[in-house]
């Protein structure tokens, strides 16, 4: 939908004939589209949704992605891409110099414009059950980092040793939204849970042994979770709680500023 200023300009570009009837009725249905050919770049996604378009990487072609980088990068949007390999990473980062790409979490990031110290922001803490859960836990932070939330990670901290949980609840209990990564019996959730008063948002991993199902027996276990303040995402869909953490976070830290300015 355009707004007012949007339509102005395509109404002023009508009056002095740089576009006809069929030009203007055609840019009002795209307007906030890319058409790079391979792909139709949504550029008007964070005026509706809070954040933009995030790619995501898998079975796309090196000159697909580029295109929908140039297009996202020309429009001043944020880039954020999940599952992009090695090789395509290698093969882009030298046309996208300000580029970040995370090689555990397979991210791919160009930041337009570094995020000033006065924009409020929430606090997102990352928590995993083990060292084979970092790969999805890092997809979270690097989704978190680039919601513009302050982000925490705290690892290796599962059931089987749960006074290593307790030594770092300094770390959950001021967060807007913990994500928790655990895979095996996928319990590391419920047990945050009863400590926290904010959501935390469970991420099923597809570690474990033969019975776990490849991530439906942790799948099941937090969906089960008697936590009530536990949401859960899909198998290794770390980029989906970091995205839900990030908008948690950045409401939470939009609502303080108000109550803060309005207090003043």
């Amino acid at each position: 939908m355009l707004n007012i200023e949007q339509l102005r300009i395509l109404t002023e570009q009508l009056k002095r004939g740089q576009i006809d009837v069929e030009g203007f009725v055609q840019a009002c249905q795209k307007w906030g589209i890319a058409d790079v050919g391979e792909a139709q770049v949504d550029i008007d996604r964070q005026r509706r949704c809070g954040f933009p378009e995030v790619v995501y990487g898998e079975g796309k072609s090196v000159e697909a992605l580029r295109k929908i980088f140039h297009a996202l990068c020309e429009n001043g949007v944020d880039v954020l891409a999940t599952r992009v390999s090695q090789e395509k990473a290698d093969a882009l980062l030298p046309e996208f110099p300000n580029a970040r790409y995370n090689a555990l979490a397979k991210t791919f990031r160009i930041a337009q414009e570094a995020k000033t110290e006065d924009q409020p922001r929430g606090i997102v803490t990352v928590v995993t059950a083990g060292t084979s859960d970092l790969p999805v836990a890092e997809e979270a932070r690097e989704t978190a980092l680039w919601t513009g939330a302050e982000v925490r990670l705290v690892q290796d901290v599962g059931v089987a040793g749960p006074h290593r949980l307790r030594a770092n609840l300094h770390l959950l209990q001021d967060a807007d939204a913990i994500v928790v990564v655990a895979g095996m019996e996928g319990a590391l959730p419920s047990v945050v849970g009863g400590f926290v008063s904010c959501p935390v948002i469970g991420v099923p991993t597809s570690v474990g042994y033969g019975a776990s199902f490849g991530g439906v027996s942790a799948l099941l276990s937090m969906l089960n979770s008697c936590a009530a303040n536990v949401v859960v995402v899909n198998i290794d869909a770390g980029f989906k709680a970091g995205y839900v953490a990030g908008l948690i976070a950045k409401n939470s830290a939009l609502s303080r500023a108000k109550s803060q300015s309005a207090a003043k």
